[in-house]
């Protein structure tokens, strides 16, 4: 295990960034030690949690039956905020917590989180007039301690037609601009699941657990097959960690196989992504959908404008979510009815995708199809077979979530309780003084700023070692995606140092292709492939394999479907 107080003293250099031991011997690993604690679910909640149960001192297993971030912690808004829509159902202490946690993330990982302007447009009529608006962000900047990027402004109709002049000005009474922060979901829980493989733990992605190993009663390990190989290895473990999200109640029903009610239930976000010019937009936006009243968001990533999210009931699987017809419909007449000079039609929609929020089921206090009432606050449960679970949460909150879990787990393990190290140990990538710094040297030294912001976003201080490869092999400083920043150097570092094993891993979590390209990636695909197949062993029989195991993800992520499920 490395120390806390040596990572953070240890200077950043190209030689100092340790790649994973061979999936083979991480395999092996968990078919003949023992752990002390085997987490199940490599979302951020469970990928945090790895992390910091390694860098307290305990020998940790993560499993992920997909990929890391596979789930809901790569189909966010991308959002690390307080929570200001919280404010309207009373959340105080989840608003406060979020704040704090922003803050703290902000600074520990700037590479991955950065701050985002707001602006809150007010209509006549709407269902939070000015005033209330004022008192809300009064008492959302009081809550963060005054220590937000930024204090909120109360802006006149002037203002905001300035700041935002393709809103439309009928019934315009003027708002708001206050600050939260943006992150890339997908390479946030990724930077936790390297972090906890670099702090001494054993993780593997795509493999599940088919059953759980009981030793009088108590659950003491679990058989865990490896997708890839087809191999089957019995993982011993003192604790183990449900942190599945939405499939929690499958890992119940392995702990407890007559457990009928359920812990959590899911909330369906649908997001959209088009082209940033057509609504010209230069902040994000806070709006009420004029369809229902709901918080909706307007977000910057980069070329691309992400509309989103609706929050719905569902009962689709969490593995066949996807966004539908009518999803997609709601979100553009919603954006169509704020910038009228867009109109947005169903051909502007690059990509669409959906994602399951595992709220917390006793946290519903309206209608069991109110979704936006219920609470997101965490809870952790233990089984009679000493199974721990947590559910609930947010993007934002994840680091409290596995600092509780971890102090669950020291219980449950009858240790003494240590202070977690990720409150103050930066991200992988995160130990950086400047940011503005980082992105001077890699335009200087990529010379297309577009791809050296991305590198630096992406990777923060490791930046130089990915763009490294492309002079020892000049054919990787080729694009993957045409008019994108991505490289190719960037598929050869997924395979080396970020634990990449397919297409998938690789365009739709590694990287944000799939999200950015009409063809959700396959062009990009074949490019990458090129690059995968020798590092990880592919012939030409596996590597169309691949491609079509590819295309398969690409329609099962990002399909619509024409009606809900």
């Amino acid at each position: 295990m490395r120390s806390e107080s040596a990572a953070l003293l240890e200077p950043s250099s190209e030689a100092e960034v340790p790649s994973p031991p061979p999936r083979a011997d991480r395999l092996r690993a968990l078919g003949t030690q023992e752990f002390d604690l085997l987490i199940i679910g490599g979302g951020v909640t469970g990928s945090g949690s790895a992390r910091d149960a390694a860098l307290r001192g305990l020998k940790v297993a993560l499993i992920e039956r997909e990929d890391f971030a596979s789930g809901t912690s790569s189909r966010s808004s991308r959002l690390i905020h307080g929570g200001l829509r919280y404010l309207e159902h009373g959340h105080l202490g989840l608003v406060f917590e979020s704040s704090i946690e922003r803050r703290r993330l902000l600074q520990l990982a700037p590479h991955l989180v950065r701050p985002l302007a707001f602006i809150w447009p007010v209509y006549e009529g709407a269902r939070v007039p000015r005033w209330k608006l004022n008192a809300g962000l009064m008492l959302y900047d009081a809550l963060s301690l005054f220590r937000n990027v930024k204090g909120y402004q109360r802006l006149s109709l002037r203002q905001v037609q300035e700041m935002e002049p393709g809103l439309r000005s009928d019934g315009l009474k003027g708002g708001a601009r206050y600050y939260d922060a943006a992150t890339d979901d997908a390479r946030l829980t990724l930077a936790n699941a390297v972090g906890a493989s670099e702090a001494g733990a054993t993780v593997l992605n795509h493999a599940s657990v088919r059953s759980l190993v009981l030793h009088e009663g108590q659950a003491r390990g679990a058989v865990v097959v490896d997708h890839l190989t087809g191999q089957e290895v019995t993982v011993r473990a003192r604790a183990i960690v449900n942190a599945t999200g939405p499939w929690s109640d499958e890992i119940r029903k392995l702990d407890a196989p007559d457990h009928k009610s359920s812990a959590v239930r899911g909330s369906k976000g649908v997001h959209l992504a088009v082209p940033r010019e057509r609504l010209g937009h230069r902040d994000a936006l806070t709006l009420l959908s004029p369809k229902d009243g709901r918080v909706m968001f307007v977000l910057p990533a980069e070329g691309f404008t992400i509309i989103g999210t609706t929050e719905t009931s569902t009962r689709a699987h969490p593995a066949e979510v996807r966004a539908s017809e009518a999803d997609v419909a709601y979100l553009l007449e919603s954006a169509n009815a704020f910038f009228p000079e867009a109109r947005l039609t169903r051909e502007d929609v690059v990509s669409a995708w959906a994602g399951i929020r595992p709220l917390v089921a006793s946290g519903y206090h309206g209608a069991p199809s109110d979704a936006g009432s219920a609470s997101r606050e965490h809870a952790i449960d233990v089984s009679p077979s000493g199974v721990l679970a947590i559910s609930g949460g947010k993007l934002t909150t994840y680091r409290v979530m596995a600092r509780d879990v971890v102090d669950a787990v020291e219980r449950h393990l009858g240790q003494a309780r240590r202070k977690s190290p990720t409150e103050t140990l930066p991200l992988p990538g995160g130990d950086i003084p400047s940011m503005d710094a980082e992105f001077a040297a890699a335009r200087a030294e990529v010379g297309d700023d577009a791809t050296a912001v991305h590198l630096v976003r992406a990777y923060g201080s490791r930046w130089r070692r990915v763009w490294a490869l492309t002079r020892e092999e000049p054919a990787l400083a080729r694009p993957l995606a045409e008019g994108l920043p991505y490289r190719a150097a960037e598929a050869a570092w997924g395979v080396t140092h970020e634990l990449a094993h397919t297409l998938s891993d690789l365009l739709v979590r590694r990287l944000k292709v799939a999200f950015e390209t009409r063809d959700l990636g396959r062009a990009a695909a074949r490019v990458a492939a090129e690059v995968m197949a020798p590092r990880l062993g592919w012939d030409a029989a596996e590597t169309q394999r691949q491609l079509a195991t590819y295309d398969a993800d690409a329609l099962r992520i990002f399909g619509v479907d024409s009606a809900d499920a």
